[in-house]
């Protein structure tokens, strides 16, 4: 399924997107769960993640960094406000050098449901500053989501889940 954002439902300054994987609901949460899957796949196409730190329970926190030969190195960081295994998980983002969105922290929430065997994952954001800040995010972060769809199915195939 490509990403989407959806105009008619969402306010100018929010995010959507969302995906479907050919593996279970606890794997895809898992990948998003644990250090050593999220590192493979977090960042867009020609980055690496090369640094990731996570508390993974409400009111930890997180930091990393992408980086690619073409476009630098990029922090971020937050917190962990809400953990539903298997279903839902909300924390914080900001941008550390704040030059797309200067000292505005942005609410994710990742949802997480089965339909016919696969796994909907729906990626929400916000608030963004301006209409061109979110379209910014959407290239990256679909990016981001392929990889970690790839990653995903390719655990579900193997049957291979632990990191």
């Amino acid at each position: 399924m490509a990403s989407r954002t959806d105009p008619g439902r969402l306010q100018d300054d929010e995010l959507l997107i969302v995906r479907t994987f050919e593996a279970p609901v606890a794997l895809v949460f898992r990948v998003w769960q644990v250090r050593d899957h999220m590192i493979r796949w977090l960042g867009p196409k020609d980055f690496t993640c090369t640094h990731l730190e996570m508390d993974f329970r409400p009111g930890g926190k997180w930091r990393a960094c992408i980086a690619s030969a073409n476009h630098g190195t990029y922090w971020m960081r937050g917190e962990y406000r809400e953990i539903e295994p298997n279903s839902r998980i909300v924390y914080t983002f900001l941008w550390e050098d704040g030059d797309d969105q200067p000292g505005i922290e942005t609410l994710v929430t990742v949802t997480l449901a089965e339909k016919q065997g696969k796994t909907v994952q729906s990626f929400h954001q916000a608030p963004f500053l301006s209409v061109e800040s979110r379209d910014g995010h959407v290239g990256g972060w679909s990016e981001c989501f392929e990889r970690e769809r790839t990653y995903a199915e390719r655990l579900a195939r193997e049957g291979n889940w632990d990191a």
